[in-house]
């Protein structure tokens, strides 16, 4: 049976018309169950189907009935960069008077402001925090979408996301609850979780080839042989190649940031004979932008390759410079990118081509070289084939054996994706949810709170009988030892302390270490010792020492063993000793940053890209605040300086700069050239000769009438204003120029 949009009666005026003009007439067919499920009446709908295979309308269809009913909808999403991508998409229907907003950030907030909101777009980790700080319009949601529910897999999100459904659908018995997910081994496990009706597809709108390239030969899964022809290329660049004599784009997957950029470099050689002159110059703006969102080798490389209509994707790019890549492949200016699997969670890029090159990644845990999961490669597969574009979407796997072709076949193309399985019952993920759940009033005794974890999928998958319990009375002896709960006859309570950790949004263990460390400060504490403090939490991806960095830190740390707040451990106490210097490494990393550092000199000393700086800063901004609010908390004095470090840290600046980078616009380096051309304050910006000004500023006539209008000049305008006294572009401190970097604050 088809089902049409005329055919859903409680869409908001003008929305079906919306839709038509759209060219959505007809549902695809799993969209049709999903409405024959009840999705557009208020029940609740697991959709387990292909990428591409239109699960966002289903999403849509519910919201907007629940809206159009009254209600309020939100909409969850793994990734920041997801949350701006779909706002983007439902704030076509405000104009159908449909209020979208999003949220992702400042996790101790209670986001009041989003009440006057239809539908709200958010991570998950930011409705766990809202939920936490008593946000009242939580109670009136009516409809919640899961997008990739398949991660509560993942051991760092997916209890943060199990347990804010739980805790959504035990505030509003009646919710709607719509979840999306690739086609995994158990999606009817998380339908009987959530009590919603599975709508289980392969459907795909466009065919999905699967085989695997071995020599000249790639063979598909239909049975049929395609010749690739080879020369002297390797075999993806023959691949990519094949791809383009077809006008097609590739997406290529490697295990590792290093590999991602040696593909884009020379993938570039075999792009760039397949751009006209027009693409040419497009690609030249757009290398020149990312050149502008950071100042480091590896955004050098970026825009290098860029510029031959290549890229390269990982995590360790600045925000702009992902966001540049993205736009140029969706717009099939940039031909083809070779990334880490991060690129396949969910962001927008599909290809004509998916060419998984590497299908073995190291496993730290192992030690070595282990397989990547089946569902890991279908989530990479299913990027290949764009509705509307392509004729087909074709992924490859690359044999180097004929042993390989076969096992590759089995491994991947044949197979089923594994099941998900909940990852709550860690230690670490259920110290701060139990905390979270006590504080915020969802279980004022044991009993209650096994109850309530009951509701979790993990109660509903586990085998091991009492193990939840075990490790939650683990947990709460935990939680009671270090003051955030208190326990009697079964009842419990958390501390003012405790209420202040939960709402801080920080796992319990940062917030001991942090408490400890400040009650053993004596003076005031130095930026060092409090860097080094929060680098030392569990909230903290310290930086890994690589050969020849112990007996460096290991100096370092009895140079600077006074500023540290509590003891450092014996070097005979070896993991312990080693944890203490990794956290030395990401401290003096921050201390660079903040005594400003130039960017591409931090990359290369500390083997990171501007991406990971910048994870850095804000992850230590973010543990400063808190260590701020706890000291405030505990009527301990050292406010004041966990203050200034975080101020530095936020804005990467010497004690002096600290008023001008506050300025939006202005950051780091331009903040600096202002001060050295006599301009101190924000005062002195406002009251500045404007042709001081606009020299110190390098000529940048619109950014420098943009700061001026950003610091409350009356007069921003520099029309025949002319640049003077300018700043040279080695100056004292070594920051160079900018090529128009903003502060950390631009980048969010």
């Amino acid at each position: 049976m088809t089902v049409e949009i005329s055919d859903i009666p409680d869409l908001p005026d003008g929305v079906p018309e919306h839709f038509r003009e759209q060219g959505i007439e007809e549902l695809y067919p799993p969209q049709g169950e999903a409405v024959e499920a009840g999705v557009a009446e208020g029940e609740s709908v697991v959709a387990s189907v292909p990428t591409a295979s239109g699960k966002t309308l289903v999403a849509e269809l519910a919201m907007l009935t629940s809206v159009a009913r009254g209600g309020k909808a939100l909409y969850i999403v793994p990734l920041r960069a997801l949350a701006s991508e779909k706002k983007a998409e439902f704030e076509e229907f405000e104009q159908y008077g449909i209020d979208v907003g999003v949220s992702t950030g400042n996790y101790d907030s209670d986001g009041d402001w989003l009440a006057q909101k239809d539908i709200i777009v958010a991570t998950s980790e930011k409705v766990d925090s809202l939920v936490r700080n008593g946000a009242q319009w939580v109670d009136d949601l009516t409809c919640v979408v899961a997008d990739e529910v398949h991660l509560v897999d993942s051991k760092n999100r997916g209890p943060t996301l199990e347990v804010t459904l739980a805790k959504l659908r035990k505030l509003n018995e009646d919710l709607q609850t719509v979840a999306l997910s690739a086609t995994v081994g158990n999606a009817d496990e998380i339908a009987d979780w959530l009590d919603a009706t599975l709508v289980d597809s392969s459907w795909r709108p466009i065919d999905l080839q699967k085989g695997v390239l071995y020599g000249q030969a790639l063979h598909l899964d239909d049975g049929s042989k395609k010749q690739i022809s080879r020369g002297n290329e390797k075999a993806t660049a023959a691949l990519v190649e094949d791809t383009l004599t077809d006008e097609g784009s590739s997406l290529v997957f490697v295990n590792s940031r290093r590999n991602a950029e040696a593909a884009a470099r020379r993938l570039g050689d075999v792009t760039r004979d397949y751009l006209t002159t027009e693409e040419r110059a497009e690609l030249r703006d757009i290398a020149a932008d990312i050149r502008d969102a950071s100042d480091t080798q590896t955004s050098d490389d970026l825009a290098d390759a860029v510029e031959k209509g290549s890229a390269f994707h990982h995590a360790g790019l600045s925000s702009e410079s992902r966001e540049l890549v993205e736009d140029a492949f969706r717009d099939r200016l940039i031909k083809v990118i070779s990334a880490t699997p991060t690129l396949a969670a969910g962001v927008n890029t599909p290809s004509r081509r998916v060419i998984v090159r590497d299908w073995r990644r190291y496993d730290g845990d192992v030690g070595g070289m282990q397989p990547l999961d089946v569902l890991e490669v279908h989530q990479m597969f299913g990027r290949a084939g764009r509705p509307g574009l392509d004729p087909y979407g074709e992924a490859v796997l690359i044999a180097d054996s004929h042993d390989e072709l076969n096992e590759l076949f089995d491994r991947y193309v044949w197979a089923d994706p594994e099941p998900v399985r909940s990852k709550l019952a860690a230690e670490p993920a259920l110290r701060t949810h139990i905390l979270a759940t006590v504080a915020s009033g969802f279980a004022d005794t044991e009993d209650e709170l096994v109850s309530f974890l009951e509701r979790t999928l993990y109660a509903t998958q586990t085998d091991e009988t009492g193990r939840l319990e075990t490790v939650t009375q683990n947990v709460l002896r935990y939680l009671e030892r270090n003051e955030f709960l208190e326990r009697e006859d079964g009842g419990l309570r958390a501390t003012g302390l405790g209420h202040r950790v939960s709402q801080l949004y920080i796992d319990p263990m940062s917030a001991a270490e942090i408490i400890d460390g400040i009650r053993s400060a004596d003076d005031r504490p130095t930026a060092m010792g409090l860097y080094h403090l929060v680098s030392r939490t569990p909230d903290m991806y310290e930086l890994y020492l690589r050969s020849g960095d112990r007996e460096e830190y290991t100096e370092l740390a009895y140079e600077r063993e006074s500023e540290f707040l509590g003891s450092m451990p014996s070097e005979f106490e070896d993991g312990a000793f080693e944890d203490w210097l990794s956290a030395l490494k990401t401290a003096r990393l921050l201390e660079d940053w903040a005594s400003e550092m130039d960017e591409d000199d931090m990359a290369e000393q500390y083997g990171v890209g501007p991406g990971d700086i910048r994870g850095k800063v804000e992850t230590a901004e973010w543990l400063l605040n808190a260590a701020e609010r706890l000291a405030g908390e505990l009527g301990l004095d050292s406010g004041p300086a966990i203050r200034e470090a975080k101020k530095r840290v936020e804005y990467g600046v010497r004690d002096e700069l600290l008023d001008l980078a506050g300025v939006r616009n202005v950051g780091r380096k331009r903040a600096r050239r202002l001060y050295e051309a006599g301009i101190e304050s924000r005062a002195d910006l406002r009251d500045a000769d404007k042709s001081v000004v606009l020299g110190a500023l390098r000529g940048r006539r619109k950014t420098a009438e943009t700061i001026l209008e950003n610091v409350g000049r009356k007069d921003p305008d520099l029309e025949g204003v002319e640049p003077e006294g300018e700043v040279s572009a080695g100056d004292a401190t070594g920051t160079g120029d900018d090529g128009g970097q903003q502060s950390l604050g631009d980048f969010e």
